[in-house]
């Protein structure tokens, strides 16, 4: 089965055709064109995020088709971001899409972003299936799932306030770090050492239990205002370094904990990590660290996306789409674009 993907949620043009049938899938094709003018204003603006979609969508479609080899008549279903997302950003992919689909009469399957993260690292790392803990840190959410199968999700955990890579971003500027905050921040931090400055771990404590309602939830609004509290009272200039470091370590650990939690929680032997903050190496190594200590050294193993299919990206919505297709579930012409919808598949608690 052959599967175009398009993803328009944020501030990528992406593009993807996947081949194959349930977890024996290739990656045909793979674009993601990234909207750079954002730097300017250091965050996305919604109304220039939605216009270069509506410049881009066309060629950035043609050019994962041929790069793929193949001609639109040759694909089986076209698959969309269609929520949560940027509406006007959404809605260019989600018009496109379903007017593709209706002139080469396949269907069209609206896929929701953060279950498009949970199929990534299946794309590179073929043992990256359930069940498994899921970690989904990216500029919009923060979700620690319990993964049971495909489309069996318990939530966990989220965040009550900034998501993992908001608060990289909102740091950065504090900073003077330039947008996207999150590699500027990996990169200072990896230069200095730690202890200079030390952030309390948010929502951590030895006495919670998992009958406590802040058991997996994280919340990074206080470290925020730490870390504004102390550029207002450090030479930042000759400090920001020695920041950046406390601010990661203090995010990271936190993060790190809680999956850790779940993993003991529900005796799970894989982790996967997706989203853009996936991306960040260290996170990766400590969480490895981490599951080494606690599990040994085969106890766990963790996956983590490589930085294309970290960000966003179509290929991992053609693979969400895959499954739901191989189901028997499609979308209809009246799909429409969501600010915010709840993941498919969750579970009672």
């Amino acid at each position: 089965m052959r599967i175009l993907g398009i993803e328009t949620s944020c501030d990528e043009t992406s593009a993807s055709v996947l081949e194959g049938s349930g977890d024996d899938v290739a990656m045909r094709s793979l674009i993601i064109l990234s909207q750079d003018v954002h730097r300017i204003f250091g965050g996305v603006v919604p109304e220039i995020a939605s216009r270069a979609h509506l410049t881009a969508i066309v060629p950035v479609v043609d050019r994962a088709l041929a790069d793929a080899n193949i001609m639109r008549g040759e694909l089986d279903a076209v698959a969309v971001t269609n929520a949560p997302g940027l509406v006007g950003a959404l809605l260019v992919g989600v018009s496109y899409a379903k007017a593709l689909a209706f002139a080469l009469g396949v269907p069209v399957i609206g896929v929701h972003h953060m279950e498009g993260h949970l199929f990534a690292t299946s794309l590179e790392a073929r043992d990256a299936v359930p069940p498994f803990t899921a970690l989904l840190v990216s500029g919009g959410h923060t979700l620690l799932l319990d993964v049971e199968a495909w489309g069996r999700y318990r939530m966990l955990g989220r965040t009550r306030d900034d998501a993992a890579g908001e608060a990289f971003d909102k740091v950065a500027k504090l900073l003077g770090l330039p947008y996207p905050g999150g590699p500027h921040i990996e990169h200072l931090a990896a230069e200095h050492e730690a202890g200079r400055f030390r952030f309390a771990r948010p929502m951590l404590r030895r006495d919670q239990s998992p009958e406590d309602d802040d058991y997996y939830d994280v919340s990074f609004s206080g470290l925020k205002t730490a870390v504004l509290q102390a550029v207002k009272s450090a030479d930042v200039d000759a400090e920001r370094g020695h920041i950046a470091r406390a601010f990661q370590d203090s995010l990271i650990d936190t993060l790190v904990a809680k999956t850790a939690r779940a993993v003991e929680q529900f005796g799970r032997r894989r982790v996967v990590l997706g989203g853009g903050v996936a991306g960040n190496a260290t996170l990766v190594e400590r969480m490895r660290e981490r599951m080494r200590e606690l599990f040994g050294p085969d106890g766990v193993a963790v996956f983590a996306p490589g930085r294309r299919l970290a960000t966003d990206n179509a290929a991992m919505i053609a693979r969400a789409a895959l499954f739901h297709l191989e189901r028997g579930e499609a979308s209809d012409l009246a799909l429409n674009a969501f600010a915010a919808q709840p993941l498919p598949g969750l579970l009672s608690a």
